[in-house]
């Protein structure tokens, strides 16, 4: 993500309120009741349940609720039926959008985003509309908070980790890693190993191109529909390509 916008994003991820904190952990605990039914309640012989135990500490659930989340899985807790799905769309001024989302009923959601595209301006898609504008890269980013490690020292450790790139901003570090499930654990478990905390830490659709908008009314509808979209229960990540005006 280019330069501004991506350390803004950032920004309001470690600036949540205790509201949108409360959506993030709804979000993540569907996502890891869902693979502890698909591979078991141990981390040790669950690559997906362990990515999601990091993701979940970096959006900081607190361990017992993770603890609980797993139990209840494992147990006689919620037994929907997920469904993994993928909607591409535009938002105001061609802006690209993927939602990618969790739901028990595939109907409901496209119907709910479908709404949310219109009323912002915008148009849900076919598949393949705007997914060729992105790639995957697994995206971690460590806490740096006082900028307590030294950037000599941030650099020797993100490279002994296996980072294929990164980049620091003062108390903020973007690593990034490969987008193969197996080899981005390896970074991120090293970097753990190291001490570091993160911020976030998953594999995600990076743009490889972006969009401006200038006027300010289609700005407030690209971020309304960013909104709405984190609002819904059943969206768990939404990527773009809006390249958003700094904050001041």
């Amino acid at each position: 993500m280019s330069g501004h916008s991506k350390w803004n994003n950032i920004k309001r991820k470690k600036e949540k309120t205790d509201a949108q904190k409360a959506k993030v952990f709804t979000k993540i605990g569907r996502e890891i009741s869902v693979a502890v039914r698909e591979g078991g309640a141990d981390p040790a012989n669950n690559g997906k349940l362990r990515d999601l135990i990091a993701k979940a500490k970096a959006s900081n659930v607190p361990n017992d609720n993770i603890d609980r989340i797993i139990k209840k899985a494992a147990g006689e807790g919620d037994k929907n039926t997920y469904m993994d799905m993928v909607y591409e769309g535009y938002g105001p001024c061609g802006v690209a959008v993927i939602v990618e989302a969790l739901t028990d009923n595939k109907n409901r959601t496209a119907g709910d985003l479908r709404h949310y595209f219109d009323k912002c301006g915008g148009n849900l898609g076919q598949n393949g509309c705007v997914s060729y504008l992105f790639s995957e890269k697994g995206i971690i980013v460590i806490d740096n908070e006082d900028e307590k490690n030294s950037e000599d020292q941030l650099i020797e450790d993100c490279m002994e980790a296996g980072a294929e790139d990164f980049e620091i901003n003062g108390e903020v570090v973007e690593v990034t890693a490969s987008s193969d499930p197996a080899e981005f654990r390896e970074v991120r478990e090293a970097l753990e190993a190291k001490g570091y905390s993160f911020v976030e830490a998953d594999i995600q659709k990076v743009p490889s191109t972006f969009t401006k908008i200038d006027d300010v009314e289609m700005q407030e509808k690209m971020q309304k529909l960013l909104d709405m979209l984190d609002d819904n229960d059943d969206v768990q990540n939404v990527y773009h390509n809006w390249e958003a005006p700094e904050e001041e």
